[in-house]
């Protein structure tokens, strides 16, 4: 068109902004858009608010950096209006939620008024965050701009809730809607998924009033997945096409993998990769490989880890599992020959990182924390909490260090872990407070955390909540919520 001499005006532009966030290649539609904010620069067509708004939502759409959809959001020449601050919150709510939450700030200090789609965007933000305060919040301006009875921002709040680890508020929503969809539905069951309450989602499942669709299962197969549900698991799989209609996808044999590998039954969840009728994807090798790193199964790890290579070359997964299994078994040697080859390849471990809200503000801490700035003081009570749980009977679980070292050392790299520090941090920073202890971790918490926040919870008298890569632990009475089974 734009070659065969034929102008554009704002419609058009507006439409093919449209079709690019509609499309899969994003590389591709990337590409697109930067041809087409170049050309609007070089025409001199002016930057109003619907085109600078249409554009912000597909750099946002197409993942590109959010602080350059914040550079032509401020540099657009009309007036910012509610669509055009939900594009630019959208933009970061899922990448940077602190900042999400701090333009939806600015824009109620603009004297805006926040609409559904606004509101639904911004939950986005709460539901990457610790702590439910932030959801708690959003959920009364709702209430209080009368949109309380909308469909899409109570199955957004149930969402919002249950990833805050709060699955009561997420139930309270859930069961005040006059009205569920099958959103509304497969809400509340990932909420049950996440924590752990797999016999009562699959109650909630028998009160379904709607067809349920392939969403529905994935969420029960994990639920059951995680509570060592296997019987009934297999029999909700059995059922997607014969009673639903519902072909299963790589995401429900990923579940089934993962469900037979958890439960040791290592040889059934091979036999289903194998009988699969489409090629396993990544997440079912890795849901095997975890499952034989659980089960110290050699021989199906390594398959599972050079499927993995070969799928996701520079995924660390497949190098650390394997490791984690050759150091479980003492093959120091040949964990070693692991490393060497994954640093060959400069594939890079994702660093464990754990998050911890104290008043405000978010801290982070990596293993070590050797950058913090209380770092000493940390230590100090760390050592102190260490002592008093080892009257307990806690015994640091050093089979899975990662090198041929003395057991002493072993016990000192366990003990730095982020989690175990981030409590640490958390308890000297609200001594009195009383309430739960809130972490996340971007990666699966280990055997040994595990059990030091089992045993601290009793010590301390306080609930301590871990979300983790997979699902939340609340340790509380040295008790878990997983029931020691993850």
């Amino acid at each position: 068109m734009h070659i065969n001499g034929i102008g554009f005006d704002r419609v058009t532009l507006l439409s093919v902004l449209s079709s690019l966030c509609s499309g899969s290649n994003f590389d591709l539609g990337l590409g697109y858009c930067f041809l087409i904010h170049c050309l609007l620069i070089k025409t001199g067509f002016g930057l109003g608010t619907e085109v600078a708004t249409a554009l912000v939502n597909a750099y946002s759409n197409l993942e590109a950096d959010a602080d350059d959809c914040y550079k032509l959001f401020y540099e657009m020449s009309g007036t910012r209006d509610v669509v055009s601050w939900t594009a630019i919150i959208r933009a970061y709510a899922e990448r940077n939620p602190q900042e999400a939450l701090f333009l939806f700030r600015q824009l109620l200090q603009q004297g805006i008024a926040p609409d559904p789609h606004t509101f639904s965007t911004v939950l986005k933000a709460c539901a990457g965050l610790l702590s439910h305060k932030h959801s708690l919040s959003i959920h009364s301006q709702v209430i209080k701009s009368g949109f309380e009875d909308d469909t899409v921002l109570s199955n957004a709040l149930i969402h919002a809730y249950s990833r805050c680890g709060s699955l009561a508020f997420s139930e309270q929503v859930f069961n005040s809607m006059s009205c569920c969809d099958l959103v509304s539905w497969n809400s509340i069951l990932k909420a049950y998924a996440l924590h752990g309450q797999a016999e009562t989602a699959l109650w909630v499942f028998s009160q379904m009033d709607v067809q349920p669709d392939a969403s529905t299962f994935v969420a029960l197969l994990s639920a059951c997945s995680h509570a060592g549900l296997v019987d009934e698991g297999a029999r909700l799989f059995d059922s997607m096409f014969e009673v639903y209609g519902t072909a299963p996808q790589l995401s429900h044999f990923a579940c089934m993998v993962d469900m037979l590998g958890r439960d040791g039954r290592i040889t059934e969840a091979e036999k289903v990769i194998r009988s699969m009728p489409m090629e396993p994807d990544s997440v079912v090798w890795s849901a095997l490989l975890g499952a034989c790193r659980k089960h110290n199964e050699t021989r199906l790890a390594q398959l599972a880890a050079e499927k993995l290579r070969e799928l996701e070359p520079d995924n660390s997964l497949g190098y650390v599992l394997m490791s984690n299994i050759y150091c479980l078994g003492g093959s120091f040697k040949e964990a070693g020959h692991v490393r060497k080859e994954m640093k060959g390849f400069r594939v890079r471990k994702e660093p464990g990182l754990s998050f911890v809200d104290i008043g405000n503000w978010v801290h982070e801490f990596a293993s070590g924390g050797r950058f913090h700035p209380q770092k000493e003081a940390i230590y100090a009570k760390l050592e102190g909490l260490l002592g008093r749980l080892k009257e307990m009977g806690y015994v640091p679980e050093t089979n899975m260090a990662m090198y041929d070292i003395e057991e002493e050392n072993k016990e000192e790299q366990l003990y730095y872990h982020s989690e175990k520090l981030a409590l640490v941090f958390a308890l000297m920073n609200s001594a009195n407070d009383g309430g739960v202890i809130r972490i996340m971790k971007n990666i699966r918490i280990c055997v040994d955390c595990h059990n030091f926040m089992k045993l601290t919870s009793s010590l301390i008298r306080r609930e301590v909540i871990v979300r983790d890569l997979n699902r939340f632990h609340c340790f509380q009475d040295g008790l878990c919520s997983c029931n020691d089974y993850w």
